[in-house]
C-alpha cells in the first residue's frame, strides 16, 4: 500500500506536470487543487527538490517545477524517493537489501523467490509508466 506521502507526492508532480515545463506552481494551488495538507505538501516538495526531480523558484512568481522532462521520470523512481524501497520485504530489494535475521537459507526460502517474482513483475511496470503517461491520464 502507497503511504499518504507517497500518494501527495504522485499527485502533486502529476499536477505539476500537467503545467507548462519550467513554470512554478504555488504550493497553495497544488493543495487546494488536489486537497493535500499544506504543511505536509512542503515537506514533499522538499524532498523531490533534494533528488532532482523538482526545482523552486522564490518570491514573486515562485513555486515549484518540473527539472526533467515528464518522459524522463518514472513512477519507480518517484515511488523510490518519496517511500523507498518498492519490494515487500528487504532481502528482495534491489536497492536496499538486508538479510533477513529470522531466514538461515534465503536461496531455499519460497517467499524469498515468491516475493522476488512480485518485484520484477511490479518494477517492470513501474519503469514502463512515466510521469507523462501519468499526467495524460
Amino acid at each position: 500500500m502507497l503511504s499518504k506521502k507517497t500518494k501527495y507526492g504522485l499527485k502533486a508532480v502529476i499536477y505539476i506536470a500537467k503545467r507548462p515545463r519550467l513554470v512554478p506552481v504555488l504550493i497553495s494551488e497544488i493543495s487546494a487543487n488536489e486537497c493535500i495538507p499544506k504543511k505536509f505538501l512542503e515537506a514533499i516538495l522538499l524532498d523531490l527538490k533534494k533528488f532532482g526531480i523538482l526545482g523552486s523558484k522564490k518570491g514573486k512568481g515562485g513555486g515549484y517545477y518540473l527539472l526533467k522532462e515528464p518522459k524522463d521520470i518514472t513512477a519507480a523512481t518517484l515511488i523510490r524517493v518519496l517511500d523507498g524501497p518498492i519490494a515487500m520485504l528487504p532481502c528482495v530489494s534491489l536497492n536496499f537489501y538486508e538479510k533477513c535475521d529470522d531466514c538461515p537459507h534465503e536461496e531455499q526460502c519460497s517467499l524469498n523467490h515468491f516475493l522476488a517474482q512480485v518485484r520484477d513483475n511490479t518494477l517492470n511496470l513501474l519503469q514502463q509508466k512515466t510521469l507523462h503517461d501519468l499526467a495524460s491520464l
